[in-house]
């Protein structure tokens, strides 16, 4: 059993097995839903997964089979074969799109540079998780963060077959795919344990170790189905097994389909259990759909399934950049909600660039290679005028597409405009000075008995709510949800800084739920007043987490709902920022009138609950 670094054998050739263009073509449909049409695929994502595990089968399933012909596997020859199958098409991408990027200008260059160095090393999603990226953060919509999975598949195509060669090594095929499986389980366990509920979940999802469990399981399949992927599977001569086959495998398929919509991208079970489940249908689908005289192959293999199929990796590549470009032209750069023209014009586009490229770029380098590719260019300057002016053109083109990415590199900005107002709200709060003894100016509310605790939207409104309650002691920081409240709250009253009323202003960055809610009042205890701000933001969640702040202050008669929502809405396009949920300082302004109504409201309750309860609140001069 030899692993060479390269061998004279003849490669492997090629399997075509039914039913996967197919699987990708709805993975790839998943996803663009997911980006392009916020809210109506929640869980779309999982398409990514679904390719891990396709990815997986079959990258595992094609060593498996040069070792059965050859006794070896050719480290060389499956590289170089990953490289004309990967490069093409992502140079492309990353070149042309930073050079529109360049062209445009503004917030979609932010922090151009180290998105193109984890492209160009395979390590975006490591290169992100060090530098503390976000996968879910719409203040800078990084134009590559989707190759963030390509990543995790190169570091997978570059250490797995060296660990194969030690796999082979086990006696029974059985064994092998049990190792796999538990490799895999042991990947989505580990996912699980990091995951923290409200905490962004960027490293669990970048992840190679949290997220390699659908490649794993992929790989399992294949081992576990070694000496038949030659020939294919056995058929089957019984009707009844054939039906059992396709009936197991639409199931599958249609358990893809409902966790796709169940799922959101910070829910708990997504990365306790739902991503995993989603790779472990996959199998169960390919491994249905590959049997020969599978009619569910063959109904994932019509034509426009086959075509979409095929172009996948094209069109998850260019969906992502053109989508933020075509915002950025547009001058917006809320992705959380993007007007359905220029979702629909991204499609188009997408579709178009992909086709050109998979049809000029990939599948010459694919079939040809890059030197016959770099000769046929050659031959071309010395053949007709029309061919010679044809590479010129392409070689000029080239040059120009390099030097403007390098360029881009060096100009990019290392903020978007909304962290750089947030990043202004945070100065500012720094250097004031809270009064030893704060006493109200006429026609103002107190602010020294108010503790108020957010996230970026408060943060991004803290100078105004600072003008406009003198004294207040905020507490707001990038990225919080309302899982975090009660133990941000808890330090805050051990360290002696919870005062008579309390603000907390966390629903922007995901939903909200009766229990947290709950542990906040008894942080708070009977002597404090609780003033929940509801959430305007373009992102699928707001109204449920606006329902559930106004049910809850409904039943505690002493918590009231601060309106931001209904208070900023006929404004919005003037006085927020581009992301349409951070307030410039007009818009904080906003934000705070909306406190102090709802201060108000508190002020006028009857005296007897207020006597009752020892409120000290902050009264109306």
């Amino acid at each position: 059993m030899v692993m060479s670094a390269s061998s004279p054998q003849q490669p492997v050739t090629r399997m075509h097995y039914a039913g996967l263009d197919g699987l990708r073509a709805l993975a790839v449909a998943g996803v663009l839903v997911y980006h392009l049409f916020p809210g109506a695929l929640p869980g779309g994502f999982i398409g990514v997964d679904v390719f891990f595990v396709i990815s997986g089968f079959l990258i595992t399933s094609l060593l498996m089979r040069e070792h059965d012909a050859h006794g070896s596997i050719s480290l060389r020859r499956f590289w170089t074969r990953r490289a004309r199958r990967i490069l093409p098409a992502l140079v492309l991408v990353v070149t042309a799109s930073t050079t529109a990027a360049l062209v445009v200008g503004g917030d979609v260059l932010v922090r151009i540079g180290r998105q193109v160095l984890g492209a160009a090393t395979f390590s975006y999603n490591w290169v992100e998780i060090a530098s503390g990226g976000s996968y879910f953060d719409a203040l800078s919509p990084e134009m590559f963060r989707t190759l963030w999975s390509l990543a995790v598949e190169e570091q997978f195509y570059i250490v797995w077959p060296l660990l194969l060669l030690a796999l082979l090594l086990v006696p029974s095929r059985w064994l092998r795919a049990a190792l796999l499986v538990a490799a895999s389980a042991g990947s989505a366990l580990w996912m699980s344990a990091l995951f923290t509920p409200g905490a962004d979940a960027t490293r669990v999802y970048y992840g190679t170790d949290t997220h390699a469990f659908g490649l794993l399981i992929g790989a399992a399949l294949a081992v576990l189905l070694e000496g038949r992927l030659g020939a294919g599977l056995p058929r089957s001569d019984r009707r009844s097994i054939r039906i059992a086959f396709d009936v197991v495998g639409t199931v599958a398929l249609a358990g893809v389909a409902a966790l796709a919509v169940a799922l959101g991208d910070g829910d708990a079970a997504t990365y306790r259990g739902g991503l995993a489940l989603a790779s472990l249908l996959t199998v169960i689908a390919i491994t249905a759909a590959i049997r020969p005289g599978s009619l569910l192959g063959s109904r994932l293999d019509a034509g426009a399934l086959r075509w979409l199929g095929r172009r996948s990796y094209g069109v998850y590549l260019w969906h992502w950049p053109v989508f933020t470009l075509i915002l950025a032209v547009s001058g917006s750069i809320a992705t959380q909600a993007p007007p359905v023209s220029a979702s629909l014009v991204a499609i188009v586009l997408t579709l178009a660039l992909s086709e050109l490229s998979f049809r000029c770029v990939e599948t010459p380098v694919r079939v040809r290679g890059f030197r016959q590719c770099g000769r046929a260019m050659l031959r071309a300057f010395r053949a007709s005028a029309p061919r010679a002016a044809t590479a010129t053109g392409i070689t000029v083109a080239a040059i120009a597409l390099v030097g403007s990415t390098g360029t881009a590199v060096a100009v990019a900005p290392q903020s978007s405009s909304v962290e750089r107002l947030i990043a202004h709200a945070q100065k500012s709060a720094d250097e004031r000075e809270e009064p030893a003894e704060s006493k109200p100016s006429p026609a103002t509310i107190s602010g020294s008995d108010i503790t108020a605790v957010g996230d970026s939207v408060m943060l991004a409104a803290a100078p105004a709510l600072e003008d406009t309650l003198p004294g207040i002691d905020i507490d707001a920081q990038v990225s919080r949800s309302m899982y975090t409240a009660p133990g941000i709250l808890e330090d805050l009253k051990k360290r002696g800084r919870l005062r008579s009323t309390v603000v907390v202003g966390l629903g922007t960055n995901g939903p909200v739920n009766e229990s947290t809610l709950r542990e906040v009042v008894d942080v708070l205890g009977p002597d404090r007043h609780l003033i929940l701000v509801n959430a305007y933001a373009p992102r699928d969640w707001i109204a449920g987490v606006n329902a559930e702040l106004e049910a809850f202050a409904s039943r505690h008669r002493t918590s009231v709902v601060a309106d931001w929502r209904d208070a900023i809405e006929p404004r919005a396009g003037e006085l927020l920022a581009g992301d349409s949920i951070h307030p410039g300082y007009e818009g904080g302004t906003v934000y705070a009138e909306a406190i102090m109504q709802s201060l108000q409201v508190l002020a006028d309750l009857p005296p007897a609950v207020t006597e009752q309860h020892g409120y000290n609140l902050p009264l109306v001069r």
